[in-house]
């Protein structure tokens, strides 16, 4: 008995620890569903709720524009799949992204269409407590569901001590990822190569998992652009090519070395910084390998010169846990530190997703209403702005002529290259003229930015236009965006519109 007993004495605490890394686990990862949880009964279920709740009303609330891919790689290739008329980017031309994300849209959009119920408001897809979680998670930015998938991934990952993972899981999660965006693969070379080391059963692990998975995704995804492209291509080959080993990026502009880490991560996190610093210094030894993943993927996209806060929005989450670590950590002073969270986080997001960059989904309803109308078939709209500034055939669902200024990087290494947007700014009015050299060419509506107007108004003027409306789009203009948008018509043609 005395023995049985002191063996009981010395599984108990064995016994408590594992609950405490069940609980852990939980806080880390959200225990969906009240699976895999070590909280009270009916928890889970509570949170899952409050958290639709939450994403629902920041569905409402977010009503800006972010970045042109937003929409013209996902809404408007899907609008095309669906109703035969759209716009498709160079990239689309040059097999550098697949169909497999889109299909996603364009399988709504084929809905909408048999039920009759394809109206452009149903069309404008529903963009679903850190602002930039807040700003971003919500669009159908390929990043977005790039960390979607991390999220779902990291819930089922095998931490080191912890028999609660799926290898499975995590890596069918993460196939899909890098389906849909290639570059998803940077953040998990290091904690797959983390879980491989501690596996036991590496032979299983690649036979059974890595191998299956791998087939499965990659061949439906190359059927898939098979069938919407009619040839075989690799777009993640492609993509991974342009961006990476090509810095082709570079196009679009570029930055510093250190940009990620004097302003990209720093932005992105706001007044989470202190906490995760204070998170990473307290955290565990066996947690050191989600700080590993974030250096890691911030030092590979600090080795190509263009740069965004988007491309590094997958290690938010991994930031995040340090970040609970930390107030976990302060005890006392918990609450106020998650008050103070809150509240500082509360107007920036409430500011990007109501009021900044508006104006160019706000400018769309105008062109829309050409639509509604006998005037229709004669109405013509040219948008002058920076390239893919606002949303195309994807928010206006008929189709109006219009047309856009493109900038298509030059694949042929041609360094003279200059794309129509930058000739046209390098001198407006003389494009314009040049352009527009017979009257019978001129479009019936003209879109562009404040900033332009007084460059342009001899010919606004000639040609007898007018403004017909004005939308605010932001209150920091900077170089060829302006504050707000505005909208001129043919005064000639202002009876029929």
């Amino acid at each position: 008995m005395e023995a049985a007993g002191g063996l009981l004495a010395r599984a108990r605490p064995r016994r408590a620890e594992a609950v405490r890394l069940r609980k852990r686990r939980s806080v880390l990862y959200g225990a969906p569903g009240g699976r895999r949880g070590g909280g009270a009964p009916g928890e889970s279920p509570r949170l899952l709720a409050l958290a639709v709740a939450l994403r629902g009303l920041n569905c409402a609330l977010v009503q800006t524009s972010f970045v042109p891919d937003e929409y013209w790689q996902s809404l408007e290739v899907a609008h095309r799949m669906v109703f035969s008329y759209g716009y498709l980017t160079w990239e689309w031309e040059n097999g550098l992204r697949g169909y497999s994300y889109p299909l996603i849209f364009a399988s709504i959009y084929k809905v909408l269409q048999l039920l009759a119920k394809d109206d452009v408001q149903l069309l404008y897809f529903c963009q679903l407590c850190s602002w930039f979680t807040w700003y971003s998670c919500t669009r159908t930015l390929t990043n977005s569901m790039e960390t979607l998938l991390t999220i779902f991934a990291l819930s089922y990952y095998p931490i080191k001590g912890s028999k609660m993972g799926s290898s499975c899981k995590y890596l069918t999660l993460i196939a899909l990822a890098i389906v849909i965006r290639p570059t998803a693969v940077i953040p998990w070379i290091p904690l797959v190569f983390n879980h491989f080391w501690q596996e036991q059963k590496k032979a299983d692990l690649i036979l059974h998992n890595c191998i299956p998975v791998g087939l499965v995704t990659a061949g439906t995804s190359l059927i898939i652009d098979r069938v919407f492209f009619g040839k075989w291509v690799l777009v993640q080959l492609n993509f991974l090519k342009f961006n990476v080993l090509q810095n082709l990026g570079t196009f679009y502009g570029s930055h510093p070395w250190h940009w990620y880490f004097t302003q990209g991560l720093p932005v992105i996190l706001g007044t989470h910084l202190p906490f995760f610093i204070h998170g990473c210094v307290q955290a565990p030894k066996r947690y050191h390998i989600f700080l590993m993943a974030v250096i890691w993927t911030v030092l590979v996209y600090s080795m190509l010169s263009h740069k965004e806060f988007r491309f590094i929005y997958p290690v938010l989450p991994l930031c995040m846990f340090f970040c609970g670590y930390s107030l976990k950590q302060l005890k006392a002073w918990k609450k106020s530190a998650a008050s103070f969270l809150l509240l500082s986080n509360l107007l920036p997001a409430l500011y990007t997703g109501l009021i900044h960059q508006r104006g160019s989904l706000d400018v769309m309803s105008h062109v829309q209403q050409l639509c509604n109308n006998s005037y229709q078939s004669q109405a013509s709209v040219f948008i002058m702005m920076p390239c893919h500034s606002t949303p195309f055939y994807s928010h206006v669902h008929c189709p109006l002529k219009m047309r856009f200024l493109q900038c298509p990087p030059d694949l042929t290494g041609n360094k003279s290259y200059i794309d129509e947007a930058d000739l046209f700014y390098s001198n407006p009015l003389a494009w314009l003229n040049e352009e527009f050299y017979n009257d019978t060419l001129l479009p019936s509506h003209l879109i562009f930015f404040s900033v332009l107007e007084q460059e342009i108004s001899s010919f606004l003027a000639l040609k007898g236009y007018e403004k017909s409306a004005t939308v605010f789009h932001t209150h920091v203009p900077q170089g060829r965006v302006g504050s707000h948008i505005y909208v001129y018509r043919k005064k000639a043609e202002m009876n029929h519109a």
